[in-house]
């Protein structure tokens, strides 16, 4: 009697259609059922006999960073098929900054999760994960970890630049001055139509170093990408090709079982800490990049991030630390480029999903050519990297701020504080005339962190107050525990941990308190004595934000604060197992 093909166990690594069976009380019977519903799609043993390369799309009309989704999964399936494999697509949570209330970074643990299990409960011997905009990377990334399969990331890729009166824009550092000009009467409302009709002129994800593209950068660093995978523009050839490249090795990887455990290592983390220094990259990055470290069992070390950050400058000369766009930055020769001037700075022997070192794709590379928008170590846009990390009594868990976008003149500054208890309370008051600031102050806002607002939105950057605006300022010291958008620009202190939520000294600065910022020095500081601290506090008890049901409760019970990823406390890993970068 000839054997029957729906016996689970005959080949010993479980895996195709094999893997992860339903569970009905008969292995047999649970391969039977599924090949009679997936032969029901038209497929036939001979493809059914292939390793299964799942292929998550994100694409959804809320979200214009993913337009060309469509394009970029047909060309996996074709690398997938080229290899031997058979494609799989299916649909996970898709996020975009703009279309998600309260804010983006709400959901971006519930999209990981969903990444995760659905990963985990379908049968796939790799995963390509497609995402571009701000959260979705990271989420990718944070599921994958936890899932522990082969994994390689497409990134969808930037927007085109466009056009306006003569000057070249795009999204959305050019939004955020444009619409400040609005503010201060300098441009009127036909122009800022004009200028609307513009700043985003294709799909795809923002055109400067925001969070994408950060989180682009970061995932190539990383080792998750194909060479060069980082910054094709959406709607180019490159990126198509890109996305038959990733579909043919994701079938490589599934073969060789390189899980994602053998990539996401701390000299990995470590080179991405680089990138996202020397890139002027978003403060977004800390933060997932801690959240993705701490699936696999990772703490990051702000202390030693900061440290770094001393002696790597910032080269990509990209607004909004510079003047380029990624579609230059592409030109340029993009990562290569980049990672070739970093090189002694970098891990070289770090696993990327090719199977080779870091090293070894730099030298496959080639010698590269002249340009300018990646400069050399020795003519940096910034000297230091893009991030310094503060700490003070205002902020004994830490802070941050994106030096390389700041004005130098207010680095080193004291003011006094100019409050704003919440979200409501800014919107309120910040553009009356009768608002008690001037441009020496400092604008502080609270409860905007991972449970404050919920979901710590990018309200960091507080804007200059109308009156203010409107005589000429152009940059105010702002402080915060929220965050702000990578495209964003001015001295902005964030992150501020604890957050006033849950009782951060953050939650006691009043109106007139003088604090001091000190980028040099690193520090932070409320010149407020410690005991009118705690009388305070005594005085003004903070309560907890609380939810009675649902994503919310579950939100506001688990997350963790910022220097803890703003993850769920129990999608970390269940044992912290080391540091990155590593002592020494």
């Amino acid at each position: 009697m000839p054997k029957s093909p729906f016996e689970p166990g005959d080949r010993p690594d479980n895996s195709g259609m094999r893997k992860g069976l339903t569970s009905y009380g008969d292995q047999g019977f649970s391969l039977f059922l599924r090949k009679a519903f997936i032969k029901g799609a038209g497929f036939t043993d001979a493809a059914l006999d292939r390793p299964v390369i799942g292929i998550a799309n994100t694409g959804s009309a809320y979200n214009p960073c993913h337009g060309n989704a469509p394009q970029l999964i047909d060309a996996v399936k074709r690398g997938v098929m080229l290899a031997g494999g058979l494609p799989m697509e299916f649909p996970t949570i898709s996020i975009h900054e703009s279309f998600a209330a309260p804010t983006s970074m709400y959901l971006r643990n519930l999209m990981s999760m969903d990444t995760e299990e659905l990963v985990r409960a379908q049968p796939m011997d790799a995963v390509v994960l497609i995402g571009g905009c701000d959260k979705t990377v990271p989420a990718q990334l944070m599921g994958a970890a936890s899932a522990g399969i082969p994994s390689i990331q497409l990134i969808t890729g930037s927007m085109l630049t466009g056009n306006h009166r003569g000057e070249r824009v795009g999204a959305c550092t050019d939004c955020r001055r444009y619409w400040a000009k609005y503010r201060a009467d300098e441009i009127d409302v036909e122009e800022s139509v004009d200028v609307n009709n513009q700043l985003v002129a294709s799909v795809g994800t923002c055109s400067v170093m925001g969070t994408a593209s950060t989180m682009a950068c970061i995932a190539e660093a990383l080792g998750m990408t194909m060479p060069g995978g980082a910054s094709p523009p959406a709607v180019t050839a490159d990126r198509i090709r890109i996305a038959e490249q990733t579909g043919r090795q994701a079938v490589q990887m599934a073969r060789d079982r390189l899980t994602i455990d053998k990539i996401l290592t701390p000299e990995a983390f470590e080179n991405a800490m680089t990138v996202l220094l020397a890139i002027g990259g978003s403060t977004n990055g800390i933060v997932h990049l801690t959240a993705i470290a701490g699936r696999m069992g990772l703490e990051i070390d702000l202390a030693a991030l900061d440290r770094m950050g001393r002696n790597t400058p910032v080269l990509l000369d990209l607004k909004p630390s510079g003047q380029h766009y990624m579609e230059d930055f592409h030109g340029a020769g993009g990562m290569a480029t980049l990672l070739r001037e970093l090189k002694p700075l970098l891990k070289l022997g770090a696993i990327t999903v090719t199977g080779r070192t870091l090293g070894e794709e730099i030298e496959r590379a080639g010698p590269g050519f002249r340009q300018d928008v990646i400069r050399q170590a020795a003519n940096p846009i910034y000297p230091q990297g893009g991030i310094a990390v503060l700490r003070g009594n205002l902020a004994p868990g830490g802070a941050i701020i994106k030096q390389s976008a700041a004005d130098p003149r207010l680095m080193e500054h004291e003011g006094r504080a100019v409050v704003f208890e919440n979200i409501e309370d800014l919107a309120a008051r910040i553009d009356s005339d009768d608002l008690d600031v001037t441009a020496q102050d400092m604008l502080v806002l609270k409860n905007i962190g991972p449970k404050g607002a919920p979901g710590m939105p990018e309200a960091g950057y507080i804007p200059i107050p109308r009156k203010l605006a409107r005589a000429g300022v152009k940059d105010i010291v702002r402080i915060s525990d929220g965050r702000m958008s990578g495209t964003a620009f001015g001295t902005i202190v964030l992150h501020v941990t604890p957050e006033s939520a849950i009782g951060g000294p953050l939650a006691h600065v009043r109106n007139g308190d003088r604090i001091r910022l000190s980028v040099a020095n690193r520090e932070i500081a409320l010149l407020v004595p410690d005991d009118e601290m705690e009388r305070r506090a005594k005085e003004s008890p903070v309560i907890e934000p609380t939810a009675g049901r649902g994503y919310r409760k579950l939100f506001l019970q688990s997350v963790t604060q910022a220097d803890k990823g703003v993850d769920f406390d129990f999608l970390r890993a269940e044992k912290m197992v080391g540091k990155a970068p590593r002592e020494g």
